[in-house]
């Protein structure tokens, strides 16, 4: 361990150095991986909150937020019939608003304030108690400078803003929420229902009261884990693959930063190990000697980079709130595993070097 030591500090800037490199790759692969795990979230956010354990949609719509869905009329009170404890109606569609002369998509949602279906935290405000009130994600209002009292043109109407909903952005889309007697209105579409949140009753159990709609052919019924994973699989699968990418990056950058130090203190001291080697150390000794300063480097610039991880994470969404980064656990695990195995690549090329290492061959250099 001695020996290992002081061949890393003999030059401290190149220590420094390569325990500032593989600090940034793992706060690069933690800041990815959480960023990844908040979009995740921010996706699947309002069905997680939202009531029921059903989702009845038009045929073929599998998805919430991937496609438009029509349900025939009354379905709601078809599928009470069939077994529900409680139905939700709600309608939802895309639009473009126009804030401060900047076009901002959003999903708008019409929902029933006394039943549900609308946002599950309120910043601040009140939910909408006519046809000509709105509530607005907390962060796309702060982003546009927009107040409790203002007025915004939501397709071609007005609605005064009366309440800030919290937890309903993200660097995609937010949430608008209106009456659906409001957004039937808008849509000129009087009696519209886009899907319908459902509860099974005590006594039929989801499985059942979904056998018994399956003989609707006009309707999809889905269970909300199936339709939150459809989602992800839709959006999430759009950035994981380049997400991942980049992480393999981040995980070959650290992975050459150390090696190259160490491959570098370990071409500069040939001459020592060929003494150690003539003398009788073995390989293995050499071998924990190199394998223990990359271990060194690694770990220290782990520690460090979770460090800054948490810290950079924190910066970014207090200017960006509309980004979400989430570190579970396993993650920082991951990346505690991923510095200990950029030390043992690290330390493959050095070690061969050594291997093939002749004390003769030093002494006559």
């Amino acid at each position: 361990m001695s020996l290992a030591r002081r061949n890393l500090v003999q030059d401290k800037t190149r220590f420094m150095l390569s325990v500032l490199g593989v600090a940034l790759a793992v706060m690069l692969i933690l800041i990815l991986s959480g960023f990844l795990n908040g979009m995740y979230r921010q996706i699947s956010a309002y069905l997680d909150h939202a009531p029921g354990s059903i989702v009845v949609a038009q045929d073929g719509v599998r998805n919430l937020l991937g496609a438009t869905s029509l349900l025939p009329a009354d379905m709601d009170s078809l599928v009470k019939t069939r077994g529900a404890a409680q139905v939700v109606p709600i309608l939802s569609q895309f639009v473009i608003l126009d804030l401060h002369d900047k076009k901002v998509p959003a999903y708008l949602v019409g929902y029933e304030p006394k039943i549900g279906g609308g946002p599950w935290q309120l910043a601040a405000g009140r939910e909408p108690r006519n046809d000509k009130e709105a509530i607005f994600d907390r962060v796309l209002a702060q982003q546009h400078n927009l107040a409790i009292g203002d007025t915004v043109a939501i397709l071609d109407r007005d609605f005064t803003l009366v309440g800030l909903s919290d937890r309903t952005a993200s660097w995609m889309t937010s949430f608008v929420f209106v009456r659906k007697a409001a957004l039937e209105a808008l849509l000129r579409a009087p009696g519209a229902t886009s899907f319908l949140l459902v509860t099974p009753s005590v006594r039929v159990g989801e499985d059942e009261l979904r056998r018994r709609l399956s003989d609707r052919s006009s309707i999809e019924v889905t269970p909300k884990s199936t339709m939150i994973a459809n989602d992800l699989n839709l959006y999430g699968g759009v950035f994981s693959g380049p997400l991942r990418l980049m992480v393999a990056i981040a995980f070959l950058v650290g992975t050459l930063v150390v090696g190259l130090v160490i491959y570098t203190a370990t071409i500069e001291r040939q001459r020592e190990y060929g003494v150690l080697k003539a003398i009788g150390a073995r390989n293995s000794l050499l071998y924990r000697t190199v394998t223990t300063q990359a271990l060194i480097a690694s770990s220290l610039g782990t520690l460090l980079g979770v460090a800054l991880a948490f810290g950079i994470a924190q910066l970014i969404m207090t200017v960006q709130p509309q980004f979400l980064i989430v570190f579970e656990t396993s993650a920082v695990i991951q990346a505690l595993l991923l510095g200990l195995a950029m030390a043992l690549f690290a330390a493959w090329v050095p070690a061969r070097v050594i291997t093939r290492l002749a004390p003769a061959e030093v002494f006559r250099k």
